[in-house]
């Protein structure tokens, strides 16, 4: 069975065996967030690990940083414990603050609609020492001007770091999967072009990525629903297959 044959056929099962969350979509479906902040403690297995970061009221059920929650985390380290020798947590996933000195422990941290993102001076030194020193970012959910404020705050943490656009021959794009054509991708709402652009260390175009930022889209949000038939299959594979992606390559660079 190849691996995409595979991939298809896992997200039947992980829709089958997500079915008892309940329906809705865009509001209603996601699980009430009574757990937040009750983390697993360190134990050297993959573990998603969510970024948290503080704003002003938000008038939703979850905050920005949360959406999505718990649902997507765990259907991605499902695919991955299925698809990848990699055996990860996949009871739930880690919320951590950018100034957390445990966010160290973990190489890779996923963060939600950045576009309503700040920081305090803190916490531009944690997320600093922890891409410094081999971690790895991914944004994702954002899209216009989110993509502004994601840049603007990137700037606190490296002044002269720059942003480059990636296309498929960038071997984040076949480090499990082959996506030959990222821009191939299409968006679950929004109706903007996806872009994939990358922050290298030391801006060295042919070292490691410290952090990618899925421009006008939302992978999370096609890992969130691919249980419920929102989505055509083949467009939630897609979605996993840049996930399973993302985390071999930052495992291995």
């Amino acid at each position: 069975m190849t691996r995409i044959a595979a991939a298809f056929i896992l997200v039947i099962g992980v829709a089958a065996g997500a079915a008892a969350l309940g329906q809705d979509f865009f509001g209603g479906r996601r699980e009430p967030l009574h757990d937040l902040g009750n983390n697993q403690p360190y134990d050297g297995k993959l573990t998603f690990v969510r970024l948290k970061y503080t704003m002003a009221y938000f008038g939703r059920r979850e905050p920005p940083w949360a959406h999505d929650y718990p649902t997507s985390d765990t259907h991605v380290m499902k695919i991955i414990n299925e698809l990848t020798l990699v055996r990860p947590r996949m009871d739930g996933s880690n919320i951590l603050a950018l100034d957390d000195p445990e966010l160290c422990k973990y190489p890779i941290a996923y963060m939600s609609e950045p576009g309503f993102w700040s920081m305090d001076e803190e916490e531009v030194k944690g997320l600093r020492a922890y891409l410094s020193k081999g971690g790895f970012i991914m944004f994702d959910d954002f899209r216009g001007r989110d993509w502004d404020n994601l840049q603007d705050q990137m700037r606190l943490v490296f002044p002269q770091g720059q942003w480059v656009e990636l296309d498929g021959s960038h071997p984040i794009f076949h480090s499990f999967f082959e996506i030959d054509d990222p821009h191939s991708m299409t968006p679950p709402y929004g109706g903007l072009p996806p872009a994939f652009y990358a922050m290298f260390e030391n801006n060295d175009r042919n070292g490691r990525v410290m952090a990618i930022a899925n421009v006008n889209n939302d992978i999370g949000e096609y890992w969130e629903f691919s249980d419920t038939g929102y989505a055509p299959v083949d467009l939630s594979n897609e979605a996993y297959k840049f996930g399973v992606n993302y985390f071999i390559y930052a495992m291995t660079h």
